[in-house]
């Protein structure tokens, strides 16, 4: 645990569970989701940070007044005129390992918004994640893992096959692990970015505990994702992710579910490497 949590957990046995992200609960019955998959989010704990102010969340959200790309992925789901925020569970019982099912919890519910669905294939062309709609099954976005790249790729896609962007890990990172989030047709070329234009977003952060934030090409901090709960483990990782009014919804979630599939797939690595 680290001091950070250990702060937080104290906080939260001396003033109750209030919220991180999101308001205070309504003393109503709480909705359930409908989702099969219940997992035991808790998101109580993590919503403690708005009551301590900024000491430990970090700077407010901004508005994006600036989307770089034109529509959003969908025009009932991405953007709205307000912060918002969901809970991603990842389903512990999946046969691609890439599974995922995100709720909104902004208004203290837990009402399905989206899900992600991983590929059975791991191979050139076919090993894609695809975030749809909860209400219609409509896809919305697609996350293609570039398989042979200098560094973790994953290309992003509107449901009609439009490429919009790609997001990859920075090859050079001083203090912490980054990851770039460019726009299709931006120009520019290179693996170290040195010769690559501006990142539309940039999310950086404690990547060690799952704590990192999404800049826009200005600077301004527009999403940010906690880790949501004490106990995680590779294969059922739970996210609280909170989102500015005008930012894509979608794009934010599809990013963290890749780089929650990148870091599993990197501690599987080292364990299999510690093994021999």
């Amino acid at each position: 645990m680290t001091r950070s949590q250990c702060f937080v957990f104290g906080l939260a046995l001396s003033l109750g569970t209030t919220s991180a992200f999101a308001p205070p609960r309504p003393s109503a019955p709480r909705h359930r989701c409908s989702s099969s998959y219940k997992g035991s989010s808790n998101t109580n704990l993590f919503n403690l940070l708005d009551a301590v102010g900024d000491l430990i969340g970090g700077p407010k959200l901004e508005p994006e007044t600036n989307l770089p790309y034109d529509p959003p992925f969908s025009p009932e789901l991405s953007v709205s005129d307000s912060v918002r925020t969901f809970a991603i569970k990842e389903r512990p019982i999946s046969f691609t390992g890439e599974d995922f099912d995100i709720v909104d919890i902004t208004n203290g519910n837990e009402d399905d918004f989206a899900r992600v669905r991983g590929a059975m294939l791991h191979l050139p062309g076919k090993d894609k994640m695809r975030l749809a709609s909860s209400a219609t099954g409509e896809k919305c976005v697609v996350m293609d893992r570039v398989l042979v790249a200098a560094t973790p790729s994953y290309d992003l896609y509107r449901n009609d096959g439009t490429k919009i962007g790609w997001m990859e890990k920075k090859l050079i990172s001083l203090m912490t692990d980054t990851f770039d989030v460019y726009m299709e047709g931006k120009g520019g070329f290179g693996v170290t970015g040195l010769f690559k234009p501006t990142p539309a977003y940039r999310i950086e952060g404690d990547f060690l505990d799952r704590n990192f934030s999404f800049k826009n090409e200005e600077g301004k901090i527009v999403a940010r994702a906690n880790m949501d709960g004490w106990i995680q483990l590779d294969m059922m990782n739970h996210y609280q992710v909170q989102v500015s009014e005008g930012m894509d919804a979608l794009l934010v979630l599809a990013c963290v579910c890749c780089i929650d599939e990148e870091f599993d797939e990197e501690h599987q690595k080292r364990r299999e490497e510690n093994e021999d």
